[in-house]
């Protein structure tokens, strides 16, 4: 068809050259066709680049319709993640509500708040000479709740195994076909597997035995209104036997006051006191210590501190660390406490000529909530009476070595 047409026009155009027309050269005649094409194929690639910008479109619309219901579904899931909890228990509270602080010690009451800041929990500060409380930061949490020790029960555990002769502070323990570990080493890096072991090696009994001695299990204070006594199981817990009973405080439920009553031993070298409350200054003023026992751990003391200074130094506690001339050693614990809240606690004492203090930190909540965190607000409890001073002068004893008595001629538990 193209070729007939073709001739035609050419003839066409041959006829009316010799009529006397304008002549056109064959090669414009021949060129109509190639610029029709050309029109032709533009047109049709156009055609095919509309269709092509349209499916383009088409696809971007309906991906972009497609991400926004994936992204909304995405939004909907995090939202539900992130408004759901398994505990109930909030991480950030104003944990100085309802607090009476008659009686506290000022200095220690405000660094205590200022290094607790938003958390929900608790600071208790004691005397460790005396078993005189400075101050309680959320005083109904601590005094009338109890919680799982988590790893601080550690302390009671190594301090049983030292006791029973089962390790010394060097022995070794295999832990796995080419991993072992001492005391030192476990307290510091809170290995659980350790602790687990020295639960078997001691047996529920024993344990049970040494809990008791150390505080646990009974008010660690004298008169103090509200107190908890705490729980100690009367059986191995179900979940892990004593070996979770010795890693994790499986069972046990303990009080701030009861871990700062036995920081306290440690820290004075083996004197448990019944902690007082003073609360008016009234009763500071004729403040006497009393003794509640005294616990044969003094030769055991040098065996365990060093894994207590190597937990603040290299170990799960060195946030609390702020100055190597005024050490810190202490105890982390992380855990969950199934029936309250996600647990931090550190247990610490501080090792310096004057003023010594134990700091007992315990929060509740959600994941933000550990051990290292709670011993940073710990260090920053030293660090804040460090700054004013507070460890650099003695204070004049207000009572004599006479007049401590001991639980037989003052007090009944």
């Amino acid at each position: 068809m193209y070729r007939s047409a073709m001739s035609r026009l050419v003839a066409l155009s041959l006829v009316f050259c010799l009529l006397g027309g304008t002549c056109l050269p064959l090669a414009a005649a021949t060129a109509v066709k190639p610029v029709r094409k050309t029109a032709k194929k533009t047109t049709k690639t156009a055609k095919k680049r509309t269709k092509a910008t349209v499916a383009k479109a088409s696809a971007k619309k309906a991906t972009k319709a497609s991400y926004s219901r994936s992204t909304s579904r995405s939004t909907r899931k995090t939202r539900r993640k992130a408004s759901y909890s398994p505990w109930v228990t909030p991480t950030y509270a104003d944990s100085t509500y309802g607090d009476n602080v008659d009686g506290e010690d000022l200095v220690v009451r405000r660094a205590a708040v200022e290094a607790l800041g938003p958390y929900n929990g608790t600071v208790v500060a004691v005397d460790p000479k005396t078993g005189r409380i400075l101050t309680i930061v959320n005083q109904k949490l601590a005094l009338r709740s109890s919680f799982q020790p988590c790893s601080t029960i550690k302390i009671v555990a190594g301090l049983a195994a030292l006791s029973e002769g089962i390790i010394t502070r060097n022995t070794m323990i295999k832990l796995g076909r080419r991993y072992s570990m001492n005391l030192t080493e476990a307290l510091a890096r809170s290995n659980n597997p350790y602790f687990a072991i020295l639960g078997q090696k001691l047996g529920f009994e024993k344990v049970s035995y040494y809990a008791r001695l150390f505080g646990l299990g009974e008010p660690a204070g004298l008169n103090i209104e509200g107190e908890t006594a705490g729980v100690l199981p009367s059986a191995p817990p179900k979940n892990g036997g004593v070996g979770m009973m010795t890693s994790f405080g499986e069972g046990i439920s303990l009080s701030p006051l009861q871990l700062a009553a036995l920081m306290s031993a440690i820290s004075n070298g083996g004197t448990l006191y019944y902690l007082q409350y003073p609360r008016s200054q009234e009763e500071v003023k004729s403040f006497v210590p009393r003794v509640k026992r005294h616990l044969d751990i003094q030769k055991w003391i040098p065996e365990i501190k060093p894994g207590m200074m190597g937990a603040v130094e290299y170990g799960t506690a060195r946030r609390a660390a702020y100055d190597p001339n005024e050490p810190i050693l202490g105890k982390t614990g992380t855990c969950t406490d199934p029936a309250r809240a996600h647990m931090g606690w550190f247990g610490s004492f501080n090792d310096v000529d004057h003023n010594p203090i134990v700091v007992v930190v315990m929060l509740t909540g959600g994941r933000p909530v550990n051990g290292p965190v709670a011993a940073g607000i710990a260090g920053n409890v030293y660090r804040l009476l460090s700054e004013q001073r507070y460890f650099a002068e003695s204070k004049p004893n207000q009572f004599t070595p006479a007049a401590l008595v001991s639980t037989q001629s003052c007090c009944s538990n």
